[in-house]
């Protein structure tokens, strides 16, 4: 029974996965050890290991989110993955390490991983390109429907900060939607939104509405790749999006 779940597992994950990221890792069909037995935080320690090939001498983070992410009534997880010593050991390795440095350790060094709670197992890795230097914020909100709970995730590219969401589909986190948050800090032209999420009025899932911000000035000595600045609302809506069924993503209400 375990071995035809592990196979219907892979034939649900592997096309959605495929289309977030080229380092998608196969589950082996003959596991040496059913890791699925070992508590969460284990199991996962050794499935992020396996699947990024981390040696026992990097340093990396490893962040367990537990939520109910496909209404199966099982509890499930986002395992969050940062990799920001690796980066930096491969930037000292390359010709001209400055270079990493100054695109602040951009690259694929921030990777999600699904754990499935009725299945009892982890997808292959989910690369989020993004800097290195700081690792991804994630909350667990119900937005596409009201019965479980979708993955919202804050990632940095440099002075600029976005945002995705993903939602649990056949066994596997996809992407739905995408927008900055704020961009251009410690410059002279910025751009900042706030988010909210309000009732559906197309369908079940909730429209996601973008209201213009001001965004914090830089602070002196601040890393402008790292600080997280204040936003502050202001009562101009910039954009609303709401959900489009027959593409499975949102799309702009156009006024």
């Amino acid at each position: 029974m375990k071995a035809i779940c592990i196979l219907l597992f892979i034939a649900f994950i592997l096309p959605s996965c495929q289309e977030q990221t080229k380092d998608v890792q196969v589950f082996d069909e003959k596991p040496q050890e059913d890791l699925s037995k070992l508590p969460l935080k284990e199991y996962a320690k050794r499935h992020v290991e396996s699947s990024l090939s981390i040696l026992g001498t990097e340093k990396y983070s490893l962040e367990i989110i537990k939520g109910n992410l496909d209404g199966d009534g099982k509890e499930d997880a986002i395992i969050s993955v940062n990799r920001k010593q690796f980066a930096m050991d491969e930037a000292m390795r390359s010709e001209n390490p400055a270079k990493p440095a100054e695109m602040a350790f951009m690259g694929n060094y921030n990777y999600i991983f699904y754990y499935d709670g009725g299945l009892k197992l982890i997808t292959p890795p989910i690369a989020i390109p993004s800097s290195a230097l700081v690792p991804l914020h994630i909350e667990l909100m119900e937005i596409s429907t009201s019965t479980y709970q979708d993955i919202l995730i804050d990632y940095r590219i440099r002075n600029s900060s976005f945002k995705d969401i993903f939602t649990v589909s056949n066994h596997t986190p996809r992407k739905i939607f995408e927008w900055k948050t704020f961009d251009g800090l410690g410059t002279e032209k910025t751009e900042a939104y706030t988010f909210e999420y309000t009732a559906g009025k197309y369908g079940p899932e909730k429209d996601i509405l973008l209201y213009e911000s001001t965004l914090e000035k830089l602070p002196v000595n601040a890393d402008k790749n790292t600080y997280q600045p204040k936003i502050t609302k202001t009562s101009k809506l910039a954009f609303h999006f709401f959900y489009l069924p027959q593409e499975q993503k949102y799309g702009m209400l156009k006024n």
